[in-house]
């Protein structure tokens, strides 16, 4: 159980890890602090799309974990950082690549306190590449 544990704070701090890497990315693609336009300003738009982020980095992460625990812990971990690394990339160039095909400036759509179907768009390309990089994962 004590080794059971310890994998389990292993692969969460992983996982953390790389949320708090996606955050960042994330904040690096948009004018502005990220953080700021949820918080204080309470963009509705930059929270969906931070929010897709993390979810399709939350399966990523599982999907590394579910599919290479058997294969022994080291392992596991290692697909995890791999895959999870790449799946912030690809999630960074996604979004460069639809702010290229849409109209406007997709990061100050996403930064506006007004809804903007932008935010939704941009939540499904980022939960998209996420259940691709699932889908070359899983067996």
């Amino acid at each position: 159980m004590l080794a059971s544990i310890g994998y389990a704070v292993a692969y969460t701090g992983v996982g953390i890890a790389l949320l708090v890497l996606g955050f960042y990315v994330l904040d690096l693609l948009t004018p502005g602090h990220l953080g700021r336009h949820i918080y204080e300003n309470r963009s509705v738009n930059a929270a969906l799309t931070l929010a897709a982020g993390f979810l399709g980095q939350g399966l990523i992460v599982f999907a590394s974990i579910w599919t290479n625990a058997t294969s022994g812990f080291g392992k596991a971990l290692l697909y995890t950082v791999v895959f999870g690394l790449l799946g912030v990339v690809l999630q960074a160039v996604a979004f460069v690549v639809l702010d290229l095909i849409t109209p406007g400036k997709l990061g100050e759509h996403l930064m506006e306190g007004v809804f903007h179907p932008a935010s939704l768009v941009s939540a499904a390309v980022q939960l998209s590449v996420a259940i691709i990089i699932v889908a070359s994962i899983w067996p």
